[in-house]
């Protein structure tokens, strides 16, 4: 609910999507001014084009050798705004802004009630203090954190600017339509869904909603920041006589899995449903697939958690070169699920069980053939269930992926899609593939 909250936020104040919304309350600690973060910017997918930010616990000052003045960077200047947001059923389209304060109000159809009002502030550290505060100050190369990172091919990255609430916001939201039969699965697979499901949620006063980072370079010692980076030039396009490019990125990394004997196919299959339930067990897998292929000092596939420990023992029982396919094939799975709403994941869940996964990803492809930013319609057919509650759940699926859709094929796209359907549609092939046909 945190991560809808903070990518509604991010799209209304930061159309360029330079910001990165912030994922988890639990961590916004970790990503205020100075903060270091860790990324990886080769692992870019169709789902996902910057790179992937990890905490690592420390600020800059701590990694660098003692100043003679012993001043860090001045602190960061802030600005402050107001974002309101009510959204309800059946109700014309509205969007205003206005600047110093901004004030944003939008009204939209859907089937979702969403309302909240926060006053977030911009925190910057200027340019110019770093600058002055790198030519005075050396990063220390003995720090055990800098040694490690020098082993991996990680690269470093420094928050810089950062908007957080400035003072206590509730957000509120309540399910129409589909929301007594989303309900009732969150009653099935998670008993902590029945409380997000009342949909609410107290972001704290100075809460990290987004920041904003730029790369450090470090070279014996002396460190540099990358000011320019390279940017994606323009939307990702797709022919419409053949795959497109998001269906041949999945092939090519579940290609290994296509391999295993079925036995291994369902061991699969059962730690992945198990990590789409438990939150733990997610970062718990997820961290040990990055430690094994950015080969990071310690590292073992070991555990303690029993719903993990058939896929890390086959993955070091398996050769090398085929145990490194699995590893970046179960990433690319995670990177995929880490994108998706909790609900989504509860979603996806009860199709497995209703064994309707082939038909929604039948669907999904057919929707990414196009362009997903203008209404379009798709053969009502691949909307066709024999029960009603499979049509519902796959509309509501749909939904959550920004695309609504009508029982006649007809589809509207919603705020900038295209990520999150492709993200659906990796998830829905995987599940497809390690529960075998159907």
């Amino acid at each position: 609910m945190f991560k809808k909250c903070t990518r509604y936020i991010v799209s209304q104040m930061d159309p360029n999507k330079e910001l990165v919304p912030v994922e988890s309350i639990v961590d916004h600690e970790h990503f205020r001014p100075s903060c270091l973060l860790v990324g990886k910017e080769k692992r870019k997918t169709m789902f996902h084009q910057g790179p992937y930010y990890q905490r690592t616990g420390f600020k800059l000052d701590d990694v660098l050798l003692p100043g003679d003045d012993g001043k860090n960077t001045e602190g960061p200047h802030s600005s402050q705004f107001t974002l309101t947001k009510v959204t309800t059923d059946q109700v014309d389209g509205c969007l205003s802004l206005s600047v110093n304060p901004a004030n944003v109000e939008l009204q939209g159809g859907g089937s979702v009630s969403q309302e909240f009002s926060i006053k977030p502030q911009t925190k910057t550290i200027s340019m110019g203090s770093l600058e002055a505060l790198r030519q005075k100050r050396k990063i220390n190369m003995e720090h055990s954190f800098i040694q490690q990172l020098q082993r991996t091919n990680l690269k470093l990255f420094l928050v810089y600017e950062t908007l957080e609430a400035s003072e206590e916001a509730v957000y509120r939201e309540s399910t129409k339509g589909y929301g007594r039969f989303l309900a009732k699965i969150y009653a099935k697979f998670s008993a902590k869904g029945i409380t997000e499901n009342r949909q609410s949620i107290v972001i704290p006063k100075s809460c990290t909603l987004a920041f904003r980072t730029i790369q450090v370079n470090i070279n014996k010692g002396e460190w540099r920041l990358g000011f320019f980076k390279v940017c994606s030039a323009g939307l990702i396009r797709y022919e419409g006589d053949g795959p497109s490019e998001v269906v041949r990125e999945v092939v090519q990394h579940y290609g290994v899995f296509s391999k295993l004997s079925s036995d291994l196919l369902v061991m699969f299959l059962n730690t992945i449903t198990a990590v789409m339930r438990d939150r733990n067990l997610f970062q718990e897998l997820s961290q040990k697939m990055e430690e094994f292929l950015e080969k990071i000092d310690g590292y073992e596939l070991k555990t303690e958690s029993p719903d993990l420990k058939d896929l890390l023992s086959t993955l070091e029982n398996s050769p090398r070169d085929h145990r490194c396919q699995l590893a970046e094939g179960i990433t690319y799975t995670l990177d995929a699920l880490a994108e998706l709403l909790d609900d989504q994941l509860l979603l996806l869940l009860e199709s497995l069980e209703r064994k309707i996964v082939s038909q929604q990803l039948k669907l999904v492809e057919k929707l990414l053939e196009h362009e997903l930013e203008k209404p379009f319609r798709v053969d009502a057919r691949l909307l066709s269930f024999p029960r009603r509650e499979d049509q519902r759940l796959t509309m509501a699926l749909v939904e959550l992926s920004r695309v609504k859709l009508q029982e006649d094929g007809s589809a509207v796209p919603m705020e900038h899609p295209f990520e999150v359907m492709a993200a659906l549609y990796v998830a829905l092939y995987i599940l497809c593939l390690l529960s075998g046909p159907k």
